[in-house]
């Protein structure tokens, strides 16, 4: 169950518009069918008809949940990092050493989108493709994401886990940029190999990077 305090974080992180919206029977069904469509189509081609022909509803019904088609794109994205933030602060809370609670996190984070194979094509792909506004939103919503991700490793420098002279802002990009680049490479080749036997390989790659 959810504490009261992630409640209020995640409230704050989704915004009260995206969480009244979240109340409503038919968001998820609709967020669900765009990345579905996203996936398919890509971005570009994944007309507003598309989506709700997958999800099931009639055209009109989807601009009672969102303004266009870079809204739905940005709740994608807000209701999907959602799940990866609510589980790094399960992990955050539930770890034990710093070391701990990293290796986690980066077997969660892959576990995630290797369940969701059209959710990994549309954050690896997609999202990259939009224009800049959408990315600087998108990058508002992911930055939640790398702040608990600062908060493990600023807590392994001061257990003495890590090493304590690292630049966190470094280290975060190491981490988050090596997950991110394997799973992408993982995507552009076809989902070819099983991505989950990679992970031991980058836990260690990553905390032997870092360890004091």
């Amino acid at each position: 169950m959810i504490s009261r305090m992630k409640v209020g974080v995640l409230t704050l992180f989704l915004g009260g518009d995206i969480k009244v919206k979240r109340d409503k029977p038919k968001y998820k069904q609709i967020i669900d069918a765009a990345v579905i469509v996203i996936a398919e189509n890509g971005y570009h081609q994944a007309q507003v008809s598309k989506i709700a022909k997958q999800a099931g509803v009639a055209d009109g019904t989807i601009y009672l949940y969102f303004k266009n088609k870079e809204d739905i794109l940005i709740s994608v994205f807000n209701e999907k990092m959602a799940v990866f933030v609510e589980s790094l602060q399960d992990i955050i809370e539930n770890g034990s050493t710093s070391q701990d609670k990293l290796s986690r996190m980066i077997e969660n984070h892959f576990n995630v989108l290797v369940t969701d194979r059209y959710l990994a094509t549309v954050t690896q792909l997609e999202l990259r493709q939009s224009n800049k506004v959408l990315r600087l939103k998108i990058n508002a919503v992911l930055r939640e994401y790398l702040k608990l991700l600062d908060q493990i490793l600023i807590e392994g420098m001061l257990s003495g886990e890590f090493n304590q002279t690292m630049d966190v802002r470094l280290a975060r990009q190491m981490v988050f940029g090596t997950i991110d680049e394997m799973i992408t490479s993982w995507v552009m080749n076809d989902y070819r190999y099983d991505l989950l036997e990679q992970v031991p390989k980058v836990q260690e790659l990553i905390l032997n990077g870092i360890k004091a």
